[in-house]
């Protein structure tokens, strides 16, 4: 229902800012994939469509898209499995669409790496600015030249959007990156779950501030020797979130 109101699926960055961008539509119900499609058409976007979650998956394959739009309720594959599917190998920004009411399912997509949610029914106009501001948080990632380091173990380079722990490589996706990089370049500060939101969101609607949990639950377990026992990404009780430099 809506309110009228790198791989095997392409490289970690395929586009550049001028680019004409490409989004992949998956739902099932023809008519929210007709007037989505519309919108982001009339917004400037080309736009690829799938059905179901097995067809979203050949199309990312064969056509690379710079984003994703996933109904979380998909015939043969959900979109859970997709965005899991799809994680092991890219990452394209992904925003999930769900009726769902559940807050166990939004997190859970986003535990799995997607990059934002939107829930039926929604705005048209709220999606396209979401999607914008997915795509502006992706450039983000990708731009600049500084090389950011914490402690002697955690390396970011932001022009190539790359991670280092130790020697080991991490792969993040733009939100999980940008969230990174944003601490790292005043580690020790203390975020709260809001300021880290306004961070890497730039669009003012509704925001789910648990989110933010869901990302730093997926850095540390790729940054992390132990997630249990974080050494870089810690938790202040109360308060939210600070990057700690373990060499200071």
């Amino acid at each position: 229902m809506v309110d009228s109101g790198a791989g095997p699926f392409g490289p970690r960055s395929s586009y550049h800012a001028t680019d004409v961008r490409t989004v992949l539509v998956v739902d099932d119900e023809p008519e929210i994939v007709r007037l989505v499609r519309d919108y982001l058409e009339n917004a400037g976007f080309a736009v690829l469509e799938a059905s179901d979650g097995a067809q979203a998956l050949q199309v990312a394959r064969r056509q690379h898209p710079d984003l994703i739009v996933l109904d979380l309720t998909l015939p043969q594959l959900d979109g859970l499995d997709v965005a899991r599917t799809l994680r092991q190998t890219a990452a394209v920004p992904i925003i999930m669409l769900t009726a769902r009411a559940d807050e166990v399912d939004r997190v859970a997509g986003l535990e799995l790496g997607a990059d934002d949610y939107i829930g039926k029914p929604f705005s048209p106009r709220e999606l396209v600015a979401r999607v914008r501001a997915v795509l502006r948080r992706t450039d983000a990632a990708h731009g600049g030249d500084t090389i950011l380091h914490v402690g002697d173990g955690l390396t970011l380079d932001v022009a190539r959007m790359e991670t280092l722990a130790g020697n080991r490589r991490v792969d993040l996706t733009a939100t999980e990156f940008q969230l990174l990089a944003h601490m790292a370049r005043q580690p020790g500060r203390v975020f709260t779950r809001a300021q880290l939101l306004d961070a890497v969101h730039g669009v003012a609607v509704e925001s789910y501030e648990r989110a933010i949990d869901a990302h730093i639950k997926n850095i540390r377990r790729k940054i992390e020797d132990d997630p249990r026992s974080p050494r870089y990404l810690q938790t202040v009780f109360g308060v939210g979130y600070r990057l700690a430099d373990p060499a200071a």
